[in-house]
């Protein structure tokens, strides 16, 4: 079947601007990198956002298809592409037509970038504990608190911000990036994806008008929102996982094992067989994921019907699956190399270390899994 062009236009991309380059790309080199410029110049920056507003409003599933191709090359580089879609997606079905305009409009017009402000050091994955305030004078928004682990802030034009209101219930608020009172304090020395940009941000007195607040419950967007980024960073391992099949290969045909190339050792075979098989499945369950969501969005009642269902079931169980999944053959694929294996000499050590933060980012497994029984395990009738 022929690949649509979207699809071969990322292939081209990652083949010629990241593999190869991993020194490069490994090296938490200052950000923003320049090859996030030439991934815009090949016009697929912002990819979801809603044609309306100038975007090509592609799909999940195509996203899905793209996301793949890119962490092929660098799933750093993949990350700082899609993470924006949480942010914006949260704008683009819960903020005035103002807001829309202007901000979506103006991200895609530039292929510029956008961050969300969720989590902090104290609450860790409990959100309804977070600290960050924002309270009402006349028609302005005061913010203040500290948030601990946010992609993309430092060269974004805009970043939502999820905080607690006054009476206790939570609002999701727009915060243009110059907005005086908008500090990075300072950007996290990660252990893989660091070709990518996570930051500790901080809110003092920053002031921006009261209709910069999305429509709703700021937590139960949030919610929505990571429907799509954590489907989107579960597609992440497909690509890593796939990178290490096709590195084992490359270096099997030269390793000899017993006078004999390692490609005709059955144990290696086995194993590579066993790492296609679950490719296949990480594939079948992201575009599944993906065609809910798509399902959804391409309802009337979209936006209504997101709020209604909240955290969807595919989007949690896939990033646990896929992040699992592309843990287990990167670690395997590292044995596989013996001790180059656990060296700088190999990629194969890079993308162990890349492919661990899928299941660890927007949730943690343990506390996906706890959300999963909780919301769908337990009778209806038996829950909290």
């Amino acid at each position: 079947m022929k690949q649509p062009d979207y699809v071969r236009t990322a292939q081209t991309f990652a083949r010629r601007e990241l593999i190869g380059k991993e020194a490069m790309l490994d090296s938490l080199a200052d950000a923003p990198l320049p090859v996030y410029q030439r991934f815009a110049d090949t016009g697929l920056a912002n990819w979801w956002v809603p044609k309306q507003y100038g975007g090509q409003g592609l799909g999940l599933e195509e996203g899905v298809r793209i996301v793949a191709e890119l962490a092929y090359g660098d799933a750093g580089v993949a990350f700082t592409q899609l993470i924006p879609i949480l942010a914006s997606s949260m704008v683009a079905r819960y903020g005035s037509e103002e807001l829309k305009e202007q901000y979506l409009g103006h991200l895609v017009a530039t292929n510029g970038f956008c961050a969300t402000l969720g989590s902090e050091h104290e609450s860790g994955s409990e959100l309804t504990r977070i600290t960050t305030t924002v309270r009402r004078e006349g028609d302005t928004l005061v913010l203040n608190g500290l948030k601990a682990f946010s992609s993309d802030t430092d060269f974004a034009q805009f970043v939502v911000v999820v905080a607690r209101t006054e009476d206790n219930g939570y609002l999701a608020v727009l915060v243009p990036r110059d907005t005086p009172g908008l500090r990075v304090d300072k950007r996290w020395d990660v252990i893989g994806l660091r070709s990518s940009a996570t930051y500790e941000v901080t809110l003092a007195d920053c002031r921006v008008p009261a209709g910069n607040a999305l429509r709703g419950n700021g937590l139960r967007l949030l919610e929505v929102g990571l429907n799509a980024s954590r489907t989107l960073i579960a597609t992440t391992a497909l690509g890593i996982a796939r990178r290490v099949r096709d590195v084992c290969m490359d270096y099997a045909k030269t390793k000899q094992v017993k006078g004999a190339p390692l490609v005709t050792n059955a144990v290696f075979a086995s194993r590579l067989g066993q790492f296609d098989m679950q490719i296949e499945v990480m594939s079948n369950q992201l575009l599944a994921a993906a065609r809910e969501y798509d399902a959804i969005s391409a309802r009337p009642d979209a936006d209504e019907e997101f709020v209604r269902q909240g955290t969807l079931k595919s989007s949690l169980t896939t990033k646990m699956f896929c992040g699992q999944t592309g843990w287990q053959i990167a670690s395997t694929a590292s044995e596989m190399f013996g001790g180059l294996g656990y060296t700088h000499e190999s990629v194969i050590g890079k993308l162990l270390r890349d492919v661990r933060y899928v299941s660890i980012v927007e949730g943690g497994d343990d506390v996906l899994r706890d959300m999963v029984f909780n919301r769908f395990v337990v009778p209806v009738a038996k829950r909290a």
